[in-house]
């Protein structure tokens, strides 16, 4: 049990516990010596963490800084006298200081003495000599008042989120869009000023990255107790953020006291509904009314249709109906000239928004995810959407060669304009082998692509996408001539290869053959090339041999590998930057492949003549529930 505050919290739950003294051992971390010697009268005994050395802090410091992107020069150490002084040798305060540091920093002028030596000149008044935990809430206060006023803003903000939430980058960075926290400045668009807002609170260590997405930026972040505790606070003396009722999970209201709560926030912009559960049809006619909204989201509700009234809502910006049921929106939406992101569609179950006219009205569209496209006056309007950044298309029904050409004539124009991201389920239609695969006109300004159908090969105009970051594609035959044409793509950072199981169709079966004849049983990953891929994924139920030739792809970080089959895996000690090996193996894998991954797992691990030999981890999956 993490962080325990009180002792009669202790005594609650101890109460749940047997008493036989038959169970396990209990493991409790507190900040409170009176909370930990309470739970020692219990046959127990506490460890004190004790506060980092000097040549401990010193090292934690320079890992922070090196990790912003600041390399330490080693005729220059760190002075770790200064650290342990000012931090007193505890770990948050030290990261802390370290991100302060790090944002007075110039680029060409590493002087981290200076700048530690004025940080604790300004703090050693408050702190005394002996720091305790309750003198890093000093820390954050000077952290905060050393914030541009735009930051301290969107940190006060995250104090509304539930402690140990996993806060994701895209919806906080949509939200404070919405709030009206974030503004143009230095010829940057909102987004992109929102971006620095989010890195820059990251490089400072006031929020903590937690995951990546593929594409190698943050996909979730996470607020330490003690920073939250502090904005919380803070949000309060600055009367910025009310928390009613704390931060607990309450069942959503029913419809009689929700139209009398919501007619109390008639001018509130942001309503944020993602899993709530008894939200229903009533509720969303009652938001409806709610005329000044710019951020909706309905994300994993059981909502099923969405009111006509919702052509009211002329300033909503963001919608997001993904995981719900919803199938189709009502032709009032093509009110809703402020648009920006619609997001919807549930991939996984395979159900996607029905593309409809309404929608291809909403011209200030940036983000379109999750769609159907289907014959009919939509799909030759699609092209109207001459600002959309980003298209992801789930389903393809009923096309003819005829809605082929109109698709591929749409992606090409929105190609010309502004299309940044475009990923494509053809759903066996062909449209991805007939039609895309012959485009005369590239989307060259692509920075991420997904290709999920049956391709023969990989278009060889892929080759000619020098700005492409991200490119995943399924169901496709996976070959050393199809490795080469990507091997030029001078900005790929990930690489992803998938051939979903699930698909029961002919075809799947005949690339995994192919796969095999056409490169002899080994597919080859040759030298040179691939200058910035950074993580490399393999999926597919049969993996047929891979071997990295020495010299190839010198930047990779990672591979993930993920089967049913593996028939052997290569030449991995000839990947000089590799960091991580994932192996993920099917709960139906048989015994011959389970022993196959263990001995790829063994190799790996003995790895040598590197500084850090890469970690390995051997882990499976449950391939009957995803087949659901």
């Amino acid at each position: 049990m993490d962080d325990v505050w009180s002792v009669s919290a202790w005594e609650s739950i101890r109460d749940s516990f047997p008493s036989s003294g038959k169970g396990g051992r209990i493991v409790v971390t507190t900040r409170f010596k009176s909370v930990a010697e309470a739970c020692r009268r219990q046959q127990g005994s506490f460890y004190e963490h004790k506060p980092l050395a000097e040549e401990n802090s010193s090292k934690l410091f320079g890992q922070v800084i090196s990790s912003i992107g600041y390399e330490i020069c080693p005729s220059k150490p760190i002075n770790g006298g200064i650290i342990k002084k000012t931090c007193g040798g505890l770990p948050l305060a030290i990261i802390l200081v370290a991100g302060l540091v790090a944002s007075k920093l110039e680029p060409d002028k590493l002087e981290f003495d200076n700048h530690l030596d004025e940080v604790d000149k300004s703090l050693s008044q408050d702190l005394g000599n002996n720091l305790t935990t309750e003198g890093v809430t000093h820390i954050l206060n000077h952290c905060y008042h050393h914030l541009p006023a735009d930051l301290k803003t969107c940190l006060l903000y995250l104090s509304m989120f539930p402690k140990g939430c996993l806060i994701s980058r895209k919806r906080l960075i949509r939200r404070w869009i919405a709030e009206g926290f974030i503004a143009e400045k230095h010829g940057k668009i909102v987004e992109e000023v929102a971006e620095d807002c989010f890195n820059e609170l990251i490089c400072r260590n006031l929020v903590r990255a937690v995951n990546n997405s593929s594409n190698g930026k943050v996909k979730n972040c996470q607020i330490h107790d003690m920073v939250l505790e502090y904005i919380v606070a803070k949000s309060s003396d600055e009367n910025f953020i009310t928390i009613v009722g704390g931060h607990w999970q309450t069942p959503f209201p029913t419809y009689k006291a929700l139209h009398s709560t919501l007619l109390k926030f008639q001018i509130l912009q942001v309503l944020d509904l993602e899993g709530c559960k008894g939200l229903h049809f009533n509720h969303l006619k009652e938001i409806c009314k709610m005329h000044q909204l710019k951020f909706l989201s309905l994300r994993r509700t059981d909502i099923e249709w969405i009111p006509k009234k919702i052509g009211r809502l002329e300033y909503l910006e963001v919608l997001d109906i993904r995981e719900t049921k919803v199938k189709k929106l009502p032709a009032s939406v093509e009110k809703l000239q402020q648009m920006v992101h619609l997001l919807a569609g549930n991939k996984r179950k395979r159900i996607a928004l029905k593309l409809t006219e309404g929608i291809t009205k909403m011209t200030a569209l940036q983000t379109l995810c999750g769609v159907s496209i289907c014959t009919g006056s939509a799909l030759e309007a699609l092209e109207n959407l001459t600002n959309l950044k980003k298209i992801t298309i789930y389903k393809l029904e009923s096309f003819t060669d005829r809605e082929n050409n109109l698709l591929l004539s749409a992606i090409e124009h929105l190609s010309s304009c502004s299309l940044k991201f475009l990923a494509i389920d053809d759903d066996f239609t062909g449209f991805l082998d007939k039609s895309l695969n012959a485009s005369q006109a590239p989307p060259e300004h692509l920075h991420t692509l997904g290709l999920s159908g049956k391709l023969s090969q990989v278009p060889k105009w892929i080759g000619s996408l020098h700005n492409l970051e991200k490119l995943t594609l399924s169901l496709t035959s996976l070959t050393t001539d199809n490795l080469r044409i990507l091997a030029g793509l001078p900005e790929l950072f990930s690489l992803i290869f998938s051939l979903d199981s699930t698909k029961k169709d002919a075809s799947v079966l005949k690339i995994l053959r192919d796969n095999t004849l056409q490169t002899d049983g080994i597919i080859f990953v040759e030298a040179g090339g691939f200058i910035k891929l950074k993580l490399l994924c393999f999926a597919a139920p049969v993996l047929p041999p891979l071997s990295f030739l020495e010299g190839a792809m010198l930047g990779l970080q990672r591979i993930e590998l993920r089967f049913r089959m593996v028939e052997g895996i290569y030449g991995l000690e000839n990947l000089e930057s590799l960091q991580q090996v994932l192996l993920t193996i099917s709960s139906q894998a048989p015994k011959d492949a389970r022993s196959k991954a263990s001995q790829i797992k063994e190799l790996a691990s003995m790895i040598t003549g590197k500084v850090n030999a890469p970690s390995v981890v051997l882990d499976e999956y449950n391939e009957s529930s995803e087949q659901k």
